[in-house]
């Protein structure tokens, strides 16, 4: 009988060891150079949250790392369904977004700005009124912009607790993408007036026909965002912070000049 427990209890630890072995899943970005893009070519991810997702595998003990594409609309419910283990995807932490998700401190700071054509004669805020801003989808960059023009008098004020970016036009409207390459696309073609989102992102869109507006506003913080209540919540805030207090993430952000 002794024996037979031993055996049993062997076998228990192997499986423990081998379900603590699995690969860590992570949803990036693929469009956003420096932080997660795609080689297409390759099946290559490459950029800063790239390597801090393999660096959190490697030090949570898993044996592989695989990178999911995600958008701004379908991070968090995949992460809902279980679907990832985390997202590491320029996604920015709000009070709102603490309330479905866990979120690690902030491992970069970012702002939002506006990014057009040059020869549309948009310099500033105030340029923006009456015109049409393409955004991503579930994204928070509409109502940071339409605060910032109300704030600076270009736009009439509004409740911002019910902000809805699909029937606001208080003097600015909005026009949701699924991705940012096919904002760049409609700016492009002339079906939006602007792009809006955080500047590191609009960065990989700038060309030389296409300028920033002065204006950056809303600063964004990125964190590692978890499954509400999970278990790895708080190893995953443990190491964030722990590599912010070496220099590790600030190594990282030098080295894909952030």
């Amino acid at each position: 009988m002794k024996k037979l427990f031993a055996l049993v209890l062997a076998v228990m630890v192997m499986v423990t060891s081998s379900a603590m072995a699995e690969t860590f899943r992570v949803g990036v970005k693929q469009d956003v150079y420096g932080f997660g893009y795609l080689d297409e070519a390759t099946g290559t991810y490459t950029g800063m949250e790239i390597e801090l997702g393999a660096l959190l595998a490697e030090a949570l003990g898993y044996d592989d790392v695989e990178y999911t594409t995600v958008t701004a609309a379908t991070r968090g419910q995949m992460l809902d369904n279980d679907e990832l283990d985390c997202v590491i995807a320029t996604f920015t932490i709000k009070p709102e977004r603490k309330e479905s998700w866990d979120f690690s401190t902030p491992y970069y700071t970012d702002a939002v700005t506006v990014l057009v054509e040059t020869a549309s004669g948009i310099t500033d805020l105030t340029g923006l009124a009456g015109k049409t801003v393409g955004v991503s989808s579930g994204s928070t960059s509409a109502k940071a912009l339409a605060t910032a023009m109300a704030d600076a008098g270009v736009i009439p004020a509004f409740d911002a607790d019910t902000f809805d970016i699909s029937t606001f036009n208080g003097g600015v409207s909005f026009k949701q993408f699924d991705d940012y390459p096919a904002i760049s696309i409609a700016l492009s073609a002339g079906d939006v007036d602007a792009f809006c989102v955080d500047k590191s992102i609009l960065a990989n869109y700038k060309t030389s026909d296409r300028s920033f507006i002065a204006d950056s506003f809303s600063p964004q913080d990125y964190g590692v965002a978890t499954k509400k209540g999970s278990e790895l919540s708080p190893k995953v805030e443990e190491l964030i912070c722990t590599w912010l207090e070496d220099g590790t993430i600030a190594g990282l952000i030098e080295a894909w000049g952030l």
